[in-house]
């Protein structure tokens, strides 16, 4: 009975992967196909309704690797069944500032042929406008991606120096 409780808490405490290494392996994810193989896998047990934070980087893995895809129906479907699970993410948290700076990276990083990047001001305006609210291991994660950000020009960068 004490083995199957230990058991049952083990699977509890490590069934979901921890937000700090998902977030530390996230800017390294485009670098090769192994790395995002290797991302893709860390979540690979992150449902619909775990943790939203997790389900838009399980979303992110998705669309990072359709790009791996050896089909163009392949790539399309996988693009698609990303775009749909991070959209949901932040459909169902729209307040959750992580969930946008990962659609916000997402969006300014995709082809312009797949058509999404509609919500790259929106996404911009929200970090930009809730950054100050955040504690300071996100403000430090946001800052980071914000410095190398393609869609923040020098001067709107400024809020994070």
């Amino acid at each position: 009975m004490k083995l199957l409780l230990s058991l049952l808490l083990w699977v509890n405490f490590n069934g979901q992967p921890d937000l700090a290494a998902i977030r530390k392996m996230y800017p390294s994810v485009t670098k090769s196909e192994s790395n995002a193989k290797d991302f893709m896998a860390k979540l690979a047990a992150i449902s619909e309704d775990n943790n939203k934070v997790l389900v838009a980087y399980k979303a992110a893995s998705i669309l990072l690797s359709s790009k791996y895809e050896k089909s163009l129906a392949s790539k399309k479907s996988r693009f698609k069944e990303g775009a749909k699970l991070l959209e949901s993410a932040v459909k169902n948290k729209p307040d959750e500032i992580e969930i946008r700076l990962i659609r916000l990276s997402i969006q300014e990083n995709v082809p312009q042929i797949t058509g999404y990047k509609k919500n790259i001001k929106e996404d911009k305006t929200f970090i930009t406008t809730h950054y100050s609210e955040q504690n300071n291991s996100l403000k430090e994660y946001l800052k980071a991606f914000i410095l190398q950000s393609k869609s923040f020009s020098e001067k709107e960068k400024q809020f994070v120096k």
